[in-house]
């Protein structure tokens, strides 16, 4: 059985499995052909792959050999014409809102597995990718969140006087907002955090950040660390709520997504024009519209003094540390689909290989997905 490694179009800069992933696969008997240079911008070159025990090879090579075709994102048409009926897509393709792509590469009898619509369950932690890379959103968030801010983050003082420690918000304590929370206390910030979910209080706490109430948020317990949504009457008490903490903050990060809907709009333009000069905010949730009226996907937008940026692709920024976490994600997966000879076992009696694939047989076998042709 052949693995097949893709390099991922700009401006992705990761990858699906390093070397020292490949190194595992070899033991399972499975073997990995590797588009050439597909791991150059992960620090991992095409001899470390080859040392590792894989075979370089060209796109359309690649294309045409695996049985399992490992890609981040979702693959061009060019791509997709190349690839043999019965091949297994495995990637991270954001089905329910691509659910035309899923019907096309459906009837092409593809069957594939969207790793991000795997359930999050406790027994799927260690391939939960959303979980791997929204934690480096949420550190990285922080840090270019202070690379903008034209003030300190902690609070000096010193003989030429005392300076303020920043004032940090953060909407949505998920994993990106709990990572956020911790890093913006490690340099210094005073952090305040809201969520519709009372349950994250504690571990808000725990990390330093003080927690902001509103009462009333429907229960969010299974909606696997997303955002659900709320009645009009919680929007509004939310919305005043909301209003009043970004008006004190200096640096606002938001995080609230919705599976399969737009993101929130959580900060409205009124909002934003009474923060202060030269205050910062990152939307994590800029790739599916954003939580604020100004947000654009990867621009800084600036508006009464207020840089308002985007940000959807910060695991990016650390292509190594992402690409071995979401590897090691890949990797559980595929334990689950690959027998003890190195073969292909879809066993769909699997809760989470079931919940996995998107695509089998020349069907979509998700609902959700399938709700949505």
């Amino acid at each position: 059985m052949i693995i097949g490694l893709l390099k991922e179009p700009s401006p992705e800069t990761r990858v699906s499995l390093l070397p020292e992933h490949i190194t595992i696969l070899k033991k399972w008997n499975v073997d990995a052909i590797i588009e050439s240079g597909a791991g150059i911008n992960a620090l991992s070159s095409d001899q470390n792959y080859e040392e590792a025990g894989a075979k370089i090879l060209s796109r359309d090579e690649v294309l045409k050999n695996a049985n399992i075709l490992l890609s981040i994102d979702n693959l061009s048409s060019d791509d997709i014409g190349k690839i043999n009926d019965g091949t297994i897509l495995l990637g991270n393709y954001q089905p329910l809102f691509n659910p035309g792509l899923m019907q096309q590469w459906a009837s092409k009898g593809f069957t594939v597995f969207s790793i991000d619509m795997i359930p999050r369950t406790t027994r799927a932690q260690s391939m939960d990718v959303l979980s791997s890379q929204a934690n480096i959103s949420g550190y990285k968030a922080v840090l270019v969140a202070a690379n903008l801010f034209p003030r300190y983050f902690p609070m000096f003082m010193t003989a030429a006087g005392s300076i303020p420690p920043a004032k940090v918000l953060i909407l949505g304590a998920g994993v990106a907002g709990l990572q956020a929370v911790a890093t913006a206390r490690r340099l210094g910030a005073v952090v305040e955090v809201f969520d519709t979910r009372p349950a994250v209080k504690e571990e808000v706490i725990s990390l330093g950040g003080k927690f902001v109430e509103v009462e009333g948020a429907a229960d969010a317990s299974k909606a696997g660390g997303y955002a659900v949504e709320q009645s009009t009457d919680f929007l509004n008490r939310q919305k005043e709520k909301i209003a009043e903490s970004v008006g004190k903050a200096d640096i606002v990060i938001t995080t609230a997504q919705i599976p399969g809907k737009k993101a929130p709009i959580l900060i409205t333009t009124a909002m934003v024009e009474k923060m202060k000069n030269g205050s910062v905010i990152i939307d994590l949730a800029a790739a599916s519209g954003g939580n604020t009226e100004l947000t654009q996907d990867e621009v800084t937008v600036k508006h009464h003094g207020v840089s308002i940026l985007g940000s959807s692709r910060l695991p990016s920024t650390m292509p190594f540390d992402a690409s071995k976490l979401y590897g090691k994600n890949i990797l559980n997966f595929l334990q689950l689909i690959i027998n003890k000879e190195g073969g292909i076992n879809l066993n769909f009696d699997d809760d989470l290989v079931k919940g996995a694939c998107i695509t089998h047989g020349k069907t979509i076998t998700n609902n959700r997905v399938a709700g949505l042709i």
